[in-house]
């Protein structure tokens, strides 16, 4: 909880924010990734000790941010991301193969669902509620068919065991031999 902050406005640095937590129990310095300098503080330790603190260390916060640059410069520019119209095509060719992909699996595996949806979520590739229905994220056709196929069959699965447990596990294994080496293959992607 934040009780009250200050603001120091260096001329090297910027606005660096000094902030008086409850909770906290000495004096920490955090770069956040757009390279802003935030010092947290014990609510009784006065201001001061919070800016002498970080002059003593600005030395290391110039060498941070520089890592910090390195790091940006590396990676290359940020992927754009999707338009509205390349999201709208995006949707449609989920519509018109994830569902006839997840019933042909279901089949197969004599697995039963209630209903499907196509959803646009930056978080997960897929869900499946306790009353059986299913969600896919659009994303999925961006993927590799055995990637696209794991986690079908990862939600299918939760049909019958709604948790991660070790019968879940067992139950994907059987259908979806090597599933832990495509759940680490699916890490390397992120949902647009």
């Amino acid at each position: 909880m934040i009780l009250t902050e200050k603001i120091l406005d260096d001329p090297e640095f910027g606005p660096v924010v000094l902030r008086k937590h409850v909770r906290a129990r000495r004096i920490t310095l955090r770069l956040s990734s757009d390279g802003h300098v935030r010092i947290s503080l014990p609510f009784r330790t006065p201001y001061i000790e919070a800016a002498a603190f970080f002059s003593r260390n600005r030395e290391w916060i110039r060498e941070a941010l520089a890592r910090q640059r390195a790091r940006r410069e590396a990676a290359g520019p940020a992927p754009q991301p999707p338009t509205e119209e390349e999201i709208k095509q995006l949707r449609a060719l989920a519509k018109a193969t994830l569902p006839a992909r997840l019933q042909e699996l279901a089949a197969r595996h004599g697995f039963h669902y209630n209903a499907v949806r196509i959803k646009r979520n930056k978080s997960n590739w897929g869900s499946c509620s306790r009353k059986g229905n299913i969600n896919l994220n659009l994303s999925l056709v961006l993927l590799p068919e055995e990637l696209r196929d794991y986690v079908l069959l990862h939600e299918l699965c939760h049909l019958r065991h709604p948790d991660h447990s070790p019968a879940f596990h067992a139950l994907l294994e059987e259908i979806c031999p090597g599933h832990l080496a495509l759940q680490r293959a699916l890490r390397k992607h992120r949902p647009v």
